[in-house]
Parts: C-alpha cells; sequence; structure tokens
C-alpha cells in the first residue's frame, strides 16, 4: 500500500516546552506540507488543550486539530463537551477529541479520579448523548452528575479516539470509540497484534471495524537529523516512557520483548523527573545519559531510524500491518520536509 501524505500527522510541541508559541510556525509547515492533520499532547502548564487549539483553530485552514491526548477526569463533562463542541464550530468541523488514561499513580497525587473500564465507556457516553442536546442523571463509575445538560447540542460532534496499548483497553476502544492512538515504540508486529484486538472488538460490538481508524505513533529519526536533534528525539524519548514501569511494561509486552530493561532503568530514579519542576533540556540531557541501558533493537525496532528512504520504508511497514494513520513523533513539521516531500499528496 502507498503511503500518502494526507496519511501522515504529527505532533507539534512535543515533549515538555517552555514556550508555545513555535506551535504557529509548526503549523504553518504542516499546512505546507500537505498532511493530514496535527496532534497536541496536552500539559497545563504550557499546552493547555483549550487555549492552543483554539489559537490553531483560527491560525489554520485545512489540518485535522488533534487533541492527542487530554485525560478523564481533568474537566468536568459539560466543560469538556462544551469545549469540544466550540472547537468543531470555530475549526469548521476540523476538531478531534483524543484521551488517553495518563501516569494514575501522578494523577491519585493531585486528587483526579481515573475512571475503570466501565467508567471510560460512560464518560464517552456522556459526552456523546450531551452533544445530541440530552439531560442526563447519572451515578456511576463515571462520577455523579444528577443533572447535565449544554442549553444548545450539536449535529457535528467530533470524532472521540482513545490512545492506549493493553489489550483490554483496545478491545474496549474498539467497541466504543472512533478510532485507537497506538503507543508510541511498538514494532510492526506489535502494532499488527494491536490492530487485530481493536477490528476484533468493534465486529463483536456489531460495529464497522473499519470505521475505526487506527493511528501508529511512530518516532522517526532520519540520519539528516544532527546527533543532538536525534539524540533528544529518540535516545532521550524512549526514555521518558520507558523509566516509568507503568507505561513501559505494556510496551514490552505487546512486543515480545523482556522486561529486565525496565527495572534497570527503574533503578536510575529518573521517573521523578517527568513531572517535577526544572529545565526541560536538562531533564532531557540526564535522560539521554542513560540510554545506553536500554537494549538498542529497542529503537531500532520499535522506531524509524536510519536514511531517509529507510525511513520512509519503515513506515510504510505500518501502513502495510493495517494502520490508516502515521503519527510522527519526535521531530516536528519543520523538520520533516525531506520524509514528507518525497511522498503523493493522497
Amino acid at each position: 500500500m502507498t503511503l500518502t501524505r494526507k496519511q501522515i500527522y504529527s505532533y507539534v510541541l512535543p515533549g515538555q516546552v517552555s514556550d508555545p508559541n513555535p506551535v504557529f510556525a509548526q503549523a504553518a509547515a504542516a499546512e505546507a506540507l500537505g498532511i493530514g492533520g496535527i496532534f497536541l499532547s496536552e500539559r497545563w502548564e504550557s499546552k493547555e488543550l483549550g487555549a492552543v487549539m483554539g489559537a490553531l483553530a483560527h491560525a489554520t485552514t485545512s489540518l485535522q486539530l488533534v487533541a492527542g491526548l487530554t485525560h478523564f477526569g481533568t474537566r468536568h463533562p459539560v466543560v469538556q463537551a462544551g469545549m469540544a463542541q466550540t472547537m468543531q464550530m470555530l475549526s469548521g468541523g476540523r476538531f478531534v477529541l483524543g484521551y488517553g488514561r495518563g501516569v494514575v499513580s501522578h494523577f491519585k497525587k493531585l486528587g483526579i479520579p481515573t475512571p475503570n473500564m466501565q467508567g471510560m465507556v460512560d464518560y464517552v457516553s456522556i459526552l456523546r448523548r450531551l452533544w445530541a442536546g440530552e439531560s442526563i442523571s447519572y451515578n456511576g463509575p463515571a462520577g455523579d452528575y444528577p443533572a447535565l445538560q449544554l442549553p444548545q447540542g450539536y449535529d457535528n460532534p467530533p470524532p472521540l479516539i482513545m490512545g492506549t496499548i493493553g489489550p483490554k483497553t483496545l478491545a474496549m476502544a474498539g467497541a466504543h470509540f472512533d478510532g485507537v492512538v497506538l503507543h508510541p515504540f511498538l514494532t510492526v508486529d506489535g502494532v499488527a497484534r494491536s490492530i487485530r484486538i481493536v477490528r476484533d472488538a468493534a465486529e463483536a460490538a456489531g460495529r464497522d471495524p473499519l470505521a475505526v481508524k487506527i493511528y501508529a505513533t511512530i518516532v522517526t529519526a532520519p540520519d539528516t537529523l544532527s546527533e543532538d536533534q536525534r539524540i533528544d528525539i529518540l535516545e532521550a524519548r524512549a526514555v521518558s516512557y520507558f523509566m516509568h514501569r507503568e507505561l513501559g511494561m505494556p510496551i514490552v509486552a505487546t512486543n515480545g520483548w523482556s522486561e529486565e530493561p525496565l527495572d534497570v532503568m527503574a533503578s536510575t530514579g529518573l521517573a521523578a523527573l517527568e513531572y517535577g519542576t526544572g529545565d526541560a533540556r536538562d531533564k532531557r540531557r540526564r535522560m539521554a545519559e542513560v540510554a545506553g541501558l536500554l537494549p538498542s533493537e529497542w529503537l531500532t525496532e520499535g522506531a524509524a531510524v536510519g536514511s531517509v528512504a529507510r525511513c520512509i520504508e519503515r513506515l510504510g511497514e505500518y501502513v502495510d500491518a493495517g494502520v490508516d494513520y502515521i503519527l510522527l513523533h519526535g521531530t516536528t513539521p519543520d523538520q520533516q520536509g525531506e520524509i514528507v516531500g518525497a511522498l503523493p499528496p493522497g
């Protein structure tokens, strides 16, 4: 299958940033390249979803604007439904609302509830019913809401997608969401196994399996990058996932890798960096310094690295495995011209 530009999505403002303003140049580069859309991963200190996406709705004209991802429990359902509905109006129907579970241990410290599987399903149902103009009384695993209503419903609500990796949540997403965002550092075989779970669950729920869109998140580091850029994009980013055992373990399990390197990574104590204060560049440097503790094949088999031609070939392998869209991670659209420019428009 031929990979096209419209199948390419890209993160803007990836990782921890101190200034959100570069998002406008990155979004402009994405539109100039003709890719399908851009993802914003929410961080409240500098990438609050409503603020940045509202600005991007005005600054762009063709890109899908994907909340990739926000989290359950961080907004009241009426607030979340209203924000997403407003974003659809502002963007002309280009908004996609994506959810993830987040790091449960961190959310617990903040007092943010993390719903169980049924709670996530119910929360999504509540949003859809609010957009349909219904009045809702609900008490269950998603919360206690005696009387929910939006004064004005909306007939073009945003698609709801879920970022996940474990088999149970993949199946839940296939049965109830409009799309699934797969985790970075999955091998081609790991992605294929994940897709089968999603499609089978969608079919079992009486849905069209192909209507549930699959986004494969691929860290892409061509050898045209400088060494410093590659280290930040590839090595430091890998450590940022694998230093959290609760994030790393599902990746390892899906890929069929040994979990022993996770224990070694946990012994560094770097997990405390993720949500602590301090300079983002210094944090990335410290992560990169321990990247050698990870097996080298975790980086080569779970990402697209090497020449531009090899990276494009690798991305095509994920498409052949059944994904609908490739989400480039690590680089930003202003760094992706050589890869995206080599693809047909689509």
